[in-house]
């Protein structure tokens, strides 16, 4: 099976990768601070169930045929792209759509706060969120060709292995997601100030559009 040396090494560079500020930080962050706890654990469940399909078909050479078929690699390039871009619009569209309604109301209403804690707050919609994102990013996969091979041995299942080393950039980045989602509820009142959430909503929404438009652009 695979040497521990080879798993550590592994781990320190999903872990680096990880930790490095990105569109599922983003994505999470903002799910969580809004009060949404099971649609942030579905967000999260949704990205690492992608992690997880992501290894399994670079490990039976699937991903390798993705990267190597221009017209697969474009196709899959460009409808991520689209929906990037589309969920960070959707966002900076709302936040801006939110400024003109509240602008008639009293400050303290306290409006805001109660859409925000019951409105979408489903692990489901986090689960087709996150894996969506994840799995519409060709990046990751091309990441997981270059990387995964690697560190599989010549004489042990590929799948296996695989997944084995999935499961490692999965565990690593639940215990990331845990320490934001904590973070996200320590901050919670303050972030769902109706001001907060705009900021917040436009930041994530610039992130996320930015990485969209990135994508589409090759960088």
């Amino acid at each position: 099976m695979i040497a521990m040396d080879a798993l550590w090494t592994f781990a320190l560079m999903v872990g680096l990768l990880t930790l490095t500020p990105g569109l599922d930080t983003a994505l999470v962050l903002r799910t969580a601070a809004l009060g949404h706890r099971r649609r942030a654990w579905g967000v999260v469940l949704g990205i690492q169930s992608g992690t997880l399909v992501w290894g399994a078909l670079t490990s039976l050479g699937v991903t390798a045929l993705l990267t190597a078929s221009h017209l697969a690699y474009e196709t899959l390039r460009w409808a991520g792209a689209a929906y990037l871009v589309w969920m960070g619009g959707r966002l900076l569209w709302a936040t801006w759509r939110r400024s003109v309604d509240e602008c008639p109301k009293p400050t303290g209403s306290g409006a805001e706060t109660k859409t925000g804690k019951g409105a979408g707050d489903t692990l489901l919609g986090g689960w087709r969120q996150g894996m969506a994102t994840n799995l519409l990013n060709p990046k990751m996969g091309a990441f997981y060709v270059a990387v995964l091979p690697q560190f599989i041995p010549a004489d042990a299942s590929p799948l296996a292995a695989g997944v084995l080393l999935a499961a490692v950039h999965i565990l690593l980045a639940v215990m990331w997601a845990c320490a934001l989602i904590t973070l996200a509820q320590v901050l919670r009142d303050r972030l769902q100030r109706p001001s907060a959430r705009r900021v917040l909503d436009r930041v994530t929404g610039t992130v996320i559009a930015a990485f969209g438009l990135r994508l589409a652009l090759g960088q």
